[in-house]
């Protein structure tokens, strides 16, 4: 798929980055490990958001062994949208993203990324496209399957302090003042993929930008 769609992404390169941003997203991708020891932990943001989104449909996502994930079809903001949930873990979700988008012929451009980000203050929420992985290793694993040109919504969980302590930070449960944050970032990071949908990514991501700096 993604192949085949490169002559989309030259074209939206030469014409800038503005143009690149009119492109519908088509699917939306929350990160997370799966099972119920992880569930509440800070590294499935990404996880949450996508829950989000589908009870404010008022659909579901379904387990489906195909695209290694949970995946769900739903009118979001008027427009008809993927959810998924990758249940390879966090360090195998390429496999599941590329398996959909390669069945959806969705190109990278038309999928957007919701995951939690060590650097962004715990409850702020950012939008950007491209990029590297910056460390997480879920876009890494997705940058080696499909390419960098998917958009990210980054939802802030803190950074503990030191490298070191990363891995168990970001496999812990926030303190009850963090996790009130988290669920407000969860809900704005929603309402900024519906306003994707309707006002375009370009939009919303200067939105948020100004919500961060003037907050």
């Amino acid at each position: 798929m993604f192949v085949r769609d490169r002559k989309v992404a030259d074209e939206c390169t030469d014409r800038g980055f503005q143009s690149m941003a009119g492109l519908p997203v088509k699917l939306i991708v929350g990160l997370g490990n799966p099972g119920a020891e992880h569930a509440d932990t800070r590294h499935n943001a990404g996880f949450w958001c996508v829950d989000a989104l589908a009870r404010k449909a008022g659909g579901s996502v379904r387990a489906h062994a195909r695209y290694q994930g949970d995946v769900g079809r739903l009118q979001l903001a008027g427009q008809e949208v993927w959810l998924l949930k990758p249940m390879t873990y966090m360090n195998r979700s390429g496999t599941s993203v590329r398996a959909l988008g390669d069945y959806l012929r969705i190109p990278m451009e038309q999928i957007l990324v919701v995951h939690d980000e060590l650097d962004l203050p715990c409850g702020a929420v950012r939008l950007k496209q491209g990029g590297g992985a910056g460390g997480h290793n879920g876009l890494k694993d997705i940058i080696a399957h499909v390419g960098e040109s998917f958009w990210r919504l980054r939802i802030g969980i803190g950074h503990p302090g030191s490298r070191d302590q990363v891995v168990d930070f970001v496999l812990r449960r926030a303190s009850a003042p963090e996790q009130r944050l988290l669920d407000d970032a969860v809900d704005v990071a929603a309402d900024a993929i519906e306003r994707v949908l309707v006002d375009g990514a370009e939009k919303v991501m200067n939105g948020l930008h100004r919500r961060v700096t003037e907050g």
